[in-house]
């Protein structure tokens, strides 16, 4: 059976993609025409170079090669529900010189406008079969074309596809986001990038927070050094890992006192001094003997001195001692 509808080259398009093969430049087609053929179905002439009676002409909204078929080139054009008015029965497929450069006749239909009581977007498809689909070229202005719901839908998937893709490997990698610092690195991309400075300086921080804890020169001291005991006995502990120990004792002229902390190392002085509370009691001068028994007590002797010789007398005595 003879197909009644069909797409040819016109003589001037079959001449225009021939030469553009041997060349190997392209053919650029961009604009769709239609036409109703004053009422009457027309046969497709190659020697035609416009169409029998054109309604309208725009640009293609899509032009590509069939997926299907790679000789075959898929020609599209939207014409919007607001134009209308007429039959369409011819279609021509005009190049950016305005050369018609295939034509095709098609099914009649009537278009309708708005004011008419219907409207519709009315899709216009040339399915042309050419013998280098790499000749040819779409140049189109996206400002005025319309995608067809094929193309949208196509594209949409094709777009789900992409985002599937580049979650899936944001999800899997370690540090999808580069120009934020991880929680588990605690801050090590910072420092890494050598902005340690710039980050203190910007926090407004002083030269107390760039000093490390210690007890060395320019370390600050954890308070933990500075430990200490106000009573009596007390002490009080120093970064230098100094400690004074002091306490009083009574109701003897000897005693061994323990210190209330060990010397870590040795003992480096003692010191002990007689007391009393009432001045009727200062009737000699009193003295105060230490010895050393190690970090962590030392002996008193309390005595007076009397007729040049010091003889032991039941005192109160006040110590204070200085160790390692």
């Amino acid at each position: 059976m003879t197909a009644k509808y069909f797409a040819i080259l016109t003589n001037q398009g079959a001449a225009r993609l021939a030469n553009a093969t041997a060349l190997g430049t392209q053919l650029n087609l961009t604009q769709m025409a239609v036409g109703d053929a004053n009422g009457t179905l027309p046969t497709p002439d190659p020697a035609q170079t416009k169409l029998v009676n054109q309604k309208r002409i725009a640009p293609l909204n899509l032009l590509a090669v069939d997926p299907n078929n790679t000789s075959q080139i898929i020609a599209e054009q939207i014409i919007p529900e607001n134009e209308g008015g007429f039959w369409i029965r011819e279609i021509g497929l005009y190049d950016d010189d305005g050369i018609l450069i295939a034509v095709a006749n098609c099914p009649e239909t009537y278009k309708p406008q708005l004011q008419e009581g219907s409207g519709r977007t009315q899709t216009i498809r040339m399915i042309l079969i050419v013998s280098s689909t790499s000749s040819i070229s779409l140049k189109i202005d996206p400002s005025v074309v319309l995608a067809t719901r094929q193309y949208v839908d196509d594209k949409v998937i094709e777009v789900k596809g992409y985002a599937d893709d580049q979650m899936k490997k944001h999800i899997a990698a370690d540090n999808p986001h580069k120009q934020y610092p991880l929680i588990a690195n605690a801050l090590k991309e910072i420092a890494d990038a050598g902005l340690s400075a710039e980050v203190l300086k910007n926090l407004g921080l002083k030269e107390a927070a760039k000093r490390d804890v210690g007890t060395g020169a320019n370390q600050i001291p954890d308070m933990a050094s500075f430990s200490s005991s106000q009573s009596s006995p007390g002490f009080q502990k120093l970064p230098s890992g100094l400690i004074l120990q002091w306490g009083i004792v009574s109701g003897g002229s000897s005693y061994t006192v323990t210190f209330p902390v060990s010397f870590p190392i040795r003992t480096l002085m003692l010191m002990a001094i007689p007391h009393t509370t009432s001045a009727a009691g200062v009737t000699s001068v009193g003295v105060a003997n230490c010895s050393d028994l190690g970090t962590s007590q030392f002996y008193i002797v309390v005595g007076k001195v009397s007729q040049g010789a010091m003889i032991e007398y039941e005192r109160a005595c006040y110590w204070f001692a200085v160790g390692i």
